[in-house]
């Protein structure tokens, strides 16, 4: 550890199903490097992304700060220029910070807060330039139909390449290795710069679709896999959107082939890991001087409740993978407590010894939504506070306490049925609504208050800061 502080590597992947890997149980795919972080790591079954589509979810988990604290609600938003990030502040404290790959930072600061970016997907976005003329846009005819069906991405299934899944990822994994060796070797000039603790972020788009991959692994999976075919849709106007109905939209087959793809490509994530993690060996570092960290953005549905995509609070979509791994601080354990990406900020900090920022210095001086989760590392469940946050868009709110998931809806289309509840314990199939049964009352009526004091439904707080976890 130089000077003591540790070096840290971020593994991150988009759209990946925390069930989908062979340390979870999944008796089909082949995860060999995440497997081995598992069995040597610190496993969380329960953790929950801040919101279960890409940008609120890695602006919150860049943050610290959940998307109604952030004001970062919905796609295409950004949090502010300089913004205070666990990046920015690791950056603060002399860490050489670098990122290879998927920030999905649209706004005119493409760093916010790291040193050095290598990847394929930094860009500003129209709404961010400066004096930008919507005539002179409107003057050219866009190439192809925007965002494609989810039945469209269902029917072009298989084998091939993305060009920003599988062109990115190269450049980051390649960039990734490539900085290894400067950092650590610099056999040219001979001026390894090592001395300061290095935060290395190697960031994938892969398994999000198009569900495409390589021919071998396509072929290995195709009869292998199992796919989500008689399922029941939920009865809910925003929990049953994005269905490809098996025998009517695509046919089973079509929805064995996207299966397979994104299996597929989940098992090359985890060897493109495992080249990075043996380009750190191959230049005589331990790993177990290192912390690592995996986890996702969120997940996928991929056909359960007869949806695919995101962007729901069904544990396929809302729960992602989390393994902190550090042999020389912790010991291998599974935490069944329920945690948040949002947590990796304060989580981070405290493990290298840096003090979290001041309240005013966080993004729009609301503070963080932050909790360390370096006691639960250590076993101790005492003082946690046993609830997650996830949020979708400025309407729909989901809130997690020991086994009971709530949900608030309320946009228009919801408004017949704003409230869904689920006891996973009883129910984890995610099945029945409970949210008028008798014996859950005492529950609902804390979930309510809850919803108030985090800024939604019909007794919002007009005054809302933050979570209140600190």
């Amino acid at each position: 550890m130089p000077n003591g502080r540790p070096n840290i590597l971020f593994l991150m992947s988009d759209e990946h199903r925390a069930d989908v890997t062979g340390y979870a149980g999944d008796p089909v795919i082949r995860t060999p490097t995440l497997d081995h972080l598992a069995a040597t790591g610190v496993v969380f079954t329960n953790c929950y992304t801040p919101s279960p589509v890409c940008v609120p979810c890695r602006q919150s988990l860049a943050s610290g700060q959940l998307p109604r604290t952030s004001g970062v609600e919905c796609y295409g938003q950004d949090l502010p220029p300089f913004s205070m990030t666990w990046a920015k502040r690791f950056s603060q404290y002399a860490y050489g910070t670098v990122c290879c790959g998927k920030l999905h930072h649209d706004g005119p600061d493409q760093m916010q807060g790291w040193k050095r970016r290598i990847g394929a997907n930094t860009r500003v976005t129209d709404s961010y330039v400066d004096g930008f003329l919507d005539d002179e846009a409107a003057r050219f005819t866009p190439l192809g139909d925007g965002k494609w069906s989810d039945t469209k991405e269902v029917l072009r299934a298989g084998i091939g390449r993305g060009a920003t899944t599988h062109v990115g990822d190269e450049i980051a994994a390649l960039g990734a290795t490539r900085l290894i060796e400067s950092r650590f070797l610099d056999l040219g000039g001979d001026r390894v710069n090592h001395h300061r603790p290095t935060l290395l972020k190697l960031s994938f788009n892969r398994p999000h679709y198009p569900y495409l991959t390589e021919q071998g692994l396509f072929s290995y999976y195709l009869n292998r896999v199992t796919p989500y075919l008689e399922q029941t849709v939920f009865d809910h106007p925003f929990l049953s959107q994005r269905q490809v109905r098996p025998g009517i939209d695509a046919t089973p087959r079509e929805l064995r082939r996207a299966t397979a793809a994104y299996y597929g490509m989940i098992e090359e994530i985890d060897r493109d890991y495992g080249s990075v993690l043996n380009a750190l060996e191959a230049v005589g570092e331990d790993l177990d001087n290192w912390i690592i960290v995996y986890t996702s953005d969120h997940g996928e549905m991929l056909g359960q409740h007869g949806i695919w995509e995101k962007q729901k609070f069904f544990e396929a979509s809302a729960k992602v993978p989390l393994i902190i791994r550090w042999p020389q601080r912790f010991q291998p354990r599974v935490v069944t407590e329920n945690v948040n990406l949002c947590d990796l900020f304060a989580t981070l900090c405290d493990l290298a010894d840096i003090p979290l920022p001041n309240e005013a210095d966080t993004v729009d001086g609301r503070g963080l939504d932050s909790r360390s989760l370096v006691p639960l590392m250590d076993g101790d469940t005492s003082a946690w506070n046993n609830e997650s946050i996830s949020q979708f868009g400025a309407t729909n709110l989901m809130i997690k306490r020991d086994a009971l998931k709530y949900h608030l809806y309320t946009g228009d289309a919801c408004r017949d049925q704003p409230e869904v509840l689920f006891d996973l314990k009883a129910d984890p199939s995610e099945s029945r609504n409970l949210i008028n049964e008798s014996g859950y009352a005492d529950a609902v009526t804390s979930f309510r208050t809850r919803c108030a004091e985090l800024g939604f439904g019909p007794n919002a707080d007009p005054n809302y800061r933050n979570a209140g976890y600190r």
